[in-house]
């Protein structure tokens, strides 16, 4: 590497280190109090710290099954073993030095924070190779909300490394030509698949980029290709041996099972043989059509081989659906979705794009149309669901910082449009503003607070029945088996939570039964979404919350503690009623 790369690389990473660290100390001050308890911001944090915990405490490396969720012997996660290894690594060498619960800390924190800071060195190197000022978009990239959010302290779940993963994907279809460049895409993208399936529409993108730049550059993308190539291909194929879960036999493709690697696999052949044509394909037609045909039949042989690919989640139970996914903001499409949800997501992608497609007809540079076509299936993944916004805000900030570059030259009235439109941050605000003000909601107990989660914790190990999220919390902040949390594995726990609480009361006797239930818990605000239907007094939700419930469930949380717990009284081991 020539000194002059070296210094700017390290330049990148530099500015990267500070900004990430300086976010990462802000945000670890702000949610002190929850995250000092290991209270963590989202449900898949915590299943993910206790998958930690379970696989440092002694369970396989390749089984992933949640052997205290849902009914006995546990629930099959679709997840992957990838993302565990280097905060079960600090934990481990740290556990000696500082103790369990302080080396969890550090890993929850220092995790995320590593995540950040690369994730905002490969924009800048996106940037740099575009010709773009690297340490400003940068710092762009340091305010685009909602990708953020996946790296404050506590993140610890699969998307922040995935984003990382993507833009390294994505440095190399942009600027990459080395062999060593192409087999680094190739193994992030293996990599990425290995994690989930969350990303694939854009690491496909990046694999066309890479494709479609060989068919028209010849011999100066033969080496950027034949590197991808074989990158993905043997990544892939060490992947399955090494990452293999006991999950891999699944009949679907929602993770890193046999079906999503069978398709992968066969995918990964298409640039394999093009980068082998390579060498006896002079021209940009030959190439062309040979790119044409080979791709077709890699899309079709996959599918043929994995037709559960294209549904990889299946379909969810319409209640559930109701319940719980419709009130997951980031599983909303885009036009669905309350219009702060839509501006605060989708906002600084729309920019992005906007200024992406601005740069390109300045500069014409077919570096700046990679780009957008990766901004563009991250608005098309946005339309489905607003997930598709985080990767949308990480691939914005090149052209904004370049809308900035431009804006600096006339002035202070057309610089002070161009930061606030590139300011990531400013558009849930801006959301919050402009949505129709409804009236206030009533301010919810904290169910899943560390004082709540903490007097669960303290009752005897048993069988919590509870509402989904609630239910990912106990799992990882007290010994008890939950029935229900929000995976779309669990159908079978969740229907039963869902029968169990707004069915008649008089079934719930027999579900307590089949599910060995121990202990029953109740957040004040849980199913609030149905109205008046939840307080009916004839749904166990309803003689709950009216104080009434059956004589075989004793309240044993003191008055107006939050949540509500029973305990299932028994006679000869039957729900007494």
């Amino acid at each position: 590497m020539p000194e002059k790369v070296q210094d700017r690389y390290w330049g990148d990473l530099g500015v990267a280190l500070l900004l990430a660290g300086l976010l990462t100390l802000a945000w670890s001050v702000q949610g002190w109090a929850n995250l000092s308890t290991l209270r963590l911001p989202d449900t898949d944090d915590v299943v993910r710290l206790q998958q930690i915990r379970d696989w440092l405490s002694g369970q396989d490396f390749g089984d992933l099954a949640q052997h205290r969720l849902g009914a006995v012997p546990g629930l099959e996660m679709h997840w992957s073993r990838l993302p565990d290894l280097v905060p079960a690594g600090l934990i481990y060498i740290l556990s000696p030095l500082l103790g369990a619960h302080a080396a969890e800390l550090a890993a929850v924190i220092l995790w995320p924070a590593s995540l950040f800071a690369a994730a905002l060195a490969l924009v800048a190197g996106i940037a740099r190779a575009l010709g773009v000022s690297a340490p400003l978009a940068a710092l762009v990239a340091a305010l685009a909300y909602p990708a953020t959010t996946l790296f404050v302290p506590g993140r610890i779940d699969h998307h922040g490394l995935q984003m990382v993963l993507l833009l390294v994907t994505a440095r190399v279809a942009i600027g990459g030509r080395s062999l060593a460049a192409g087999a680094a895409g190739g193994v992030a993208t293996a990599a990425s698949l290995a994690i989930g399936i969350e990303t694939a529409p854009l690491l496909a993108v990046g694999g066309a980029v890479v494709v479609i730049r060989w068919a028209i550059d010849g011999r100066e993308g033969q080496g950027r290709l034949a590197g991808y190539a074989v990158g993905l291909v043997l990544a892939l194929a060490a992947a399955s041996v090494a990452l293999r879960t006991s999950g891999w036999g699944w009949p679907g493709c929602d993770g890193f099972t046999a079906e999503l690697w069978r398709a992968a696999q066969f995918a990964a052949l298409a640039p394999l043989a093009l980068a082998i044509l390579g060498f006896a394909a002079p021209s940009v037609r030959v190439r062309s059509i040979a790119t044409a045909i080979v791709g077709v039949a890699a899309a079709s042989g996959a599918l043929a081989l994995s037709p559960g690919c294209l549904q990889p989640y299946g379909q969810v139970d319409p209640l559930l659906a109701e319940l719980w996914l419709a009130n997951v903001a980031e599983a909303q499409p885009l036009v669905g979705a309350p219009l702060s949800h839509a501006i605060g997501y989708a906002g600084l992608m729309l920019a992005g794009l906007a200024a992406g497609a601005w740069v390109w007809r300045r500069t014409r540079d077919s570096r700046w149309l990679a780009l957008l076509a990766l901004q563009l299936t991250a608005l098309g993944l946005t339309l489905v669901q607003l997930r598709g916004a985080y990767a949308g805000a990480l691939l914005a900030p090149p052209a904004l910082a370049a809308l900035i570059v431009a804006a600096r030259t006339r002035g202070v009235l057309a610089l002070i449009p161009a930061w606030l439109v590139s300011a990531g941050l400013l558009y849930p605000i801006a959301g919050a503003a402009l949505a129709p003000r409804g009236p206030a909601a009533p301010s919810g107990a904290d169910c899943t607070g560390p004082a709540a989660l903490g007097r669960l914790a303290a009752l005897p190990p048993g069988t919590l029945m509870a509402p989904i999220d609630m239910g990912a919390f106990a799992l990882g902040a007290t010994p008890h088996r939950v029935i229900a949390a929000p995976y779309h594995r669990g159908d079978a726990g969740n229907q039963a939570m869902l029968r169990f609480f707004l069915g008649p009361v008089a079934n719930a006797p027999m579900l307590a039964r089949e599910w060995k239930i121990d202990y029953v818990a109740l957040c004040p605000g849980d199913f609030d979404m149905l109205g008046a239907q939840a307080a009916e007094a004839a749904r166990l939700s309803g003689a709950l919350r009216r104080g009434t419930p059956p004589a075989w469930l004793r309240q044993i949380s003191p008055p107006g503690e939050a949540p509500v717990v029973f305990a299932v009284e028994r006679v000869n081991g039957e729900p007494r009623l």
